[in-house]
């Protein structure tokens, strides 16, 4: 008999997290109760892409040690989940992996079906799409793509949120002109480590019409913790219709998780040998925590490096492919956001991203 394994849909299912066959069916059976398919991981390596994106996640007291030793991320509603006599000492176990209940079969068969029933899977488009994006090598034009992916969801009304995850990139509310906008940076946010209000986060950040950005200010240099993205991404799933998330080449817990929470995320690349090099590095370190990862292309080439070379030199598919816009380097220093005229070839390369993740009509020339 072929393995179990879950079937993906538009939707985000409850994760189920066991090698228990036994416990296993249990819990299939507990889900068709309350009317929702499941993810299945028999382990944490199979859980980790997963674990941050699922409204619900049930972990096995069999895989309850293998959990904290994978230091898998802090999340909301994470229940321990065990026969009678498997869970002592449960409520230790699960105060370290950080789990909010212990449910003991049988008598926790009820609840649990009340769970599945309040967590099933998200219908289409009830949560924000989130595009990760990070460069091969410094320099390479991620954050300008970043703003542009988010500038472009803006005008086609999607309700969007751009969010700089690289402490050393400069801060995105630059890259869109909008440094003197008042509103709330990373360093005030840094201490979130719950559930965050989406409507007070949006109402808290520098926002223009449809797009809000989380950035970074001129101060000192601050780490981001891991759970503030988490709490940040979450209510950004629940607030917001789009998400363009800027990380550095050099993951962080953060970033990490960024890519974890993402739907897709995009390498970008400057057709030459050393940023091919350089990009290989970042593309082995950002595939293990995300499942779809392309790259896209930046000109010129100087060595008459083809995108296609490019993209099978690194293993990755090709997403697109950038032509050098000087208007765009002239905007910037201008205070411009890029993509904001929805001309050139980096408007165009955004409107066919966001359309493709999203389905929103793309917005023709301002």
């Amino acid at each position: 008999m072929p393995p179990r394994t879950s079937v993906p849909s538009p939707g985000r299912r409850p994760l189920v997290v066991t090698g228990d066959g036994v416990l296993l069916d249990d819990l299939l059976r507990l889900a068709a109760a309350g009317g929702a398919e499941v993810d299945l991981a028999p382990d944490p390596a199979a859980a980790r892409t997963r674990w941050l994106p699922a409204p619900l996640v049930l972990v096995g007291v069999d895989q309850a040690q293998p959990c904290l030793r994978a230091r898998l991320p802090q999340r909301q509603h994470l229940v321990l989940v065990g026969r009678a006599g498997e869970l002592d000492p449960g409520w230790q176990v699960a105060e370290l992996i950080g789990a909010e209940h212990v449910a003991t079969l049988p008598a926790a068969e009820p609840w649990l079906v009340d769970r599945f029933a309040e967590h099933g899977a998200d219908p289409p488009g009830a949560a924000a799409r989130i595009v990760a994006v990070l460069g091969g090598r410094g320099g390479a034009g991620a954050s300008i793509l970043a703003g542009g992916l988010a500038v472009t969801a803006a005008r086609t009304r999607l309700r969007t949120l751009l969010v700089d995850a690289d402490p050393l990139g400069g801060g995105l509310d630059l890259v869109l002109g909008w440094e003197q906008l008042d509103g709330l940076r990373w360093p005030s946010l840094t201490d979130a480590d719950g559930r965050v209000d989406a409507p007070a986060l949006v109402r808290a950040l520098p926002r223009r019409g449809d797009l809000v950005v989380l950035s970074w200010d001129r101060g000192d240099l601050l780490a981001l913790p891991a759970p503030a993205m988490a709490a940040t991404l979450d209510a950004a799933r629940r607030g917001r219709d789009f998400v363009a998330v800027d990380l550095p080449r050099q993951l962080d817990d953060a970033a990490v998780l960024a890519l974890q929470a993402a739907d897709r995320a995009y390498l970008v690349v400057p057709a030459e040998l050393r940023a091919i090099a350089a990009a290989s590095r970042v593309a082995a370190a950002a595939a293990l925590h995300c499942t779809d990862l392309s790259v896209i292309v930046r000109g010129p080439a100087p060595g008459r490096l083809r995108a296609g070379e490019v993209a099978r030199a690194l293993g990755l598919p090709l997403a697109g492919t950038l032509r050098p816009e000087p208007a765009i380097v002239r905007g910037l220093e201008r205070g411009e956001a890029p993509a904001a005229t929805g001309r050139g070839p980096l408007a165009t390369l955004c409107q066919r991203i966001v359309a493709e993740l999203t389905g929103a009509p793309t917005a023709g020339a301002a």
